[in-house]
Formats: C-alpha cells, sequence, structure tokens
C-alpha cells in the first residue's frame, strides 16, 4: 500500500535528481526520474507531483513522477529481479516511461545497455520479465499538466556561469550511476554557452543513450 501517492505545494529547490516541495510548512524531499525533471516549474511556483513512497531500514525515501503513467511503469520496474528504485530511476531518466516499454517490446538490448547499471544480463532479464506485464498494465491518456499549475513563475532568475552549470550537471549524472569520467566527457561534448544545467544533463543524457 502506498501512503503518499501525491504531492501539491511549492518547489522551493531543484537539484537534479532531487526536488523540495513545501506543502504547508513541511519540505518533501523527492527523487525524480529527469524525464520528469524537466517538467517541474520554476523554483517558487506550485507542482503537482504523483508519487511513490519507498519504506526501507535505514531510510523512506519519496519518488516522484509527471504523470501516473510514469509511475505505473515505475512501479512494474521495482518488482523485476534485481531492480530497486535507485535503478529504475536511473532507467526512467535515460529514457521515457513509454520509450522504455518500446524497448521491451522490441526486445532492443542495445538501447537498454548504454543505461548506467544495466549490463547485457539484465537488459535481457528485463524484457522477458517486462514484456508480459506491460501487456497487462493499462496505461492513461493524461498529459503532465498537473507540473506546471501557477502559469505565473515570476521568480528572480539567478546567473548560472558555466561551471555551475557543469558541476551540477556532473553531480546530477554520477548520482544517476553514471561514472565521473564518462560524464564529465560526455558534459564537455554537448556544452554550449549559455546552456542551463537541466538542458546539459537532458542533452548529456541523449548523447550517452
Amino acid at each position: 500500500m502506498n501512503m503518499i501517492g501525491r504531492i501539491r505545494g511549492t518547489v522551493v529547490e531543484k537539484q537534479p535528481p532531487e526536488v523540495l516541495i513545501d506543502v504547508a510548512g513541511v519540505g518533501y524531499e523527492i527523487q525524480i526520474p529527469m524525464t520528469s525533471f524537466y517538467q517541474l516549474p520554476e523554483v517558487g511556483a506550485e507542482a503537482s507531483v504523483y508519487t511513490h513512497f519507498v519504506v526501507r531500514e535505514d531510510a523512506q525515501l519519496l519518488f516522484g513522477f509527471a504523470d501516473k503513467n510514469e509511475r505505473a511503469v515505475f512501479r512494474e520496474l521495482i518488482k523485476a529481479s534485481g531492480v530497486g528504485p535507485k535503478l529504475a530511476l536511473t532507467i526512467l531518466s535515460g529514457m521515457s516511461g513509454q520509450h522504455f516499454m518500446q524497448c521491451v517490446a522490441h526486445e532492443d538490448i542495445t538501447a537498454l545497455v548504454k543505461l548506467p547499471g544495466v549490463g547485457k544480463k539484465t537488459a535481457e532479464r528485463l524484457v522477458i520479465e517486462m514484456r508480459d506485464r506491460f501487456k497487462k498494465l493499462s496505461l492513461e491518456q493524461s498529459a503532465s499538466d498537473d507540473f506546471a499549475l501557477q502559469g505565473n513563475n515570476s521568480i528572480e532568475n539567478t546567473f548560472v556561469t558555466s561551471s555551475d552549470a557543469k558541476e551540477e550537471a556532473l553531480s546530477a549524472l554520477i548520482a544517476l550511476g553514471y561514472k565521473a569520467p564518462q560524464a564529465s566527457k560526455v558534459i564537455n561534448s554537448v556544452y554550449v554557452k549559455d546552456i542551463t544545467s537541466e538542458e546539459l544533463i537532458r542533452e548529456a543524457l541523449r548523447a550517452m543513450i
């Protein structure tokens, strides 16, 4: 049973792949796959996030998603052998839930092994285990417009230097399981002037998948 299924509040901090949302004075730290993170509104705006609550012996974790479909794929993923919440988060950061389902349906092992933490055996096992589960999975035809509930994002923009953007992008990719040397190399290869850290993460992930 999932105790916390949805959170609606003000975005206080964004540090990929984590966001802090304030709900009536209580701040919830939520880990969000990058495919959903890109859709978050700016700091100071209101957002609604579909969540999955994980309780472990050493921690209680919240994972957030732009819509119910992404959460549904995440929930199916963590049922697979050898796939925990962290790897599921990484997979859904590298590709959307829909893209992942297509890779499974087409048995695209080549695409799956490009994800950190997914070797050939894991990819093959995912295809076998997830294929039938996804056939039974009923996804809603819903847009993820809950994320930006408030059109007024009038928050003061913070100037971000190139080094800041690179450091934030590197930190996010390492948190997602990529090795620092590989992540740094790709970040430098896709970096362009005035790019934001979120855009840099997006381009780096595209280059690696």
